[in-house]
Order: structure tokens, then C-alpha cells, then sequence
């Protein structure tokens, strides 16, 4: 049976980022993962999981951090993900997030008979509203890649 390549027991997968790092602070993160017997990368994790602590984002006018939304705000499903910065935090939303929204909003193929949203709707379809948002195809392309019901 061959090794399996890389390190550590982490179960789940992770994903890569490239950042640019000034050389002093890059060298000194070096300094602080080796005191704490970690990779830069484990540290630099660390780091940012520690920071969503003094994050504040505001819900229903109560302050929250952002770390204490982590479950809430985090799905598997990147539509789902979506759905839930939507109705939760609008605010934080990228300007191409915030069209994508407002087509969900405006086309009843996410809505039930009600009238309102349904996540599993805009989770079948997912890949053609993001390109309709982008401009990639036009309306009638868009509600022709799909049918929620």
C-alpha cells in the first residue's frame, strides 16, 4: 500500500489561499508558529479563528461576534451559504452578491406559491443565476437552465 502524501490527521479538507506577507511579519508569524510547536499555516488558521472573536456585525440591533455566527453562517452549500449572509447580514454582502440577491428577490422561480424564498429552489438554481448575475447568459437562458419545482 503507498504512503499517503501529505501531513497531520485533519480529517477535513482545507483551502488553499495565497497571501502576501511583508518579510518581517512573515518572519515573525515563523517565530510565533514555532513557539507554539505549529506550521505557519496551523498558526496562521489559528490566528484568524481567534480574530473573528473581536469582530462585531450587528443582528437585530444586538452586537454579535462574528465568531459566534460561525454556525450559523457556515454550509457546505455555497448557495445555502448565500441564502444565509442574505437573510442575515445583507450588509456584508459583495456588490456581486447583492445583484445576485435582488434576481432572487425579483424572479418567482425562488419563491413558492406564498411568495417567499426557498433556499432549495435557489440551491437548483444556483450555477445559472450566477451566471446570468455576470452577464454570461441572458434572461431567457437563465430560467431555461433550470426548473425549481
Amino acid at each position: 500500500m503507498a504512503a499517503k502524501k501529505g501531513g497531520g490527521g485533519k480529517l477535513t479538507r482545507s483551502e488553499t489561499v495565497t497571501v502576501r506577507l511583508d518579510p518581517k511579519l512573515k518572519y515573525l508569524a515563523e517565530l510565533a508558529a514555532r513557539k507554539q510547536r505549529r506550521t505557519l499555516s496551523s498558526y496562521i488558521e489559528w490566528v484568524i479563528e481567534e480574530s473573528l472573536k473581536d469582530i462585531y456585525i450587528k443582528q437585530e440591533g444586538v452586537d454579535a461576534c462574528l465568531g459566534e455566527w460561525a454556525n450559523e453562517l457556515w454550509d457546505v452549500d455555497e448557495a445555502d451559504r448565500f441564502c444565509l449572509l442574505a437573510l442575515n447580514f445583507p450588509d456584508l454582502m459583495t456588490h456581486e452578491e447583492q445583484v445576485m440577491w435582488k434576481i432572487v428577490q425579483e424572479e418567482k422561480n425562488f419563491k413558492d406559491i406564498g411568495g417567499h424564498i426557498v433556499v432549495s429552489f435557489v440551491r437548483s438554481g444556483w450555477e445559472p443565476l450566477k451566471k446570468y448575475a455576470a452577464g454570461e447568459i441572458n434572461y431567457e437562458e437563465f430560467t431555461a437552465d433550470f426548473i425549481p419545482f
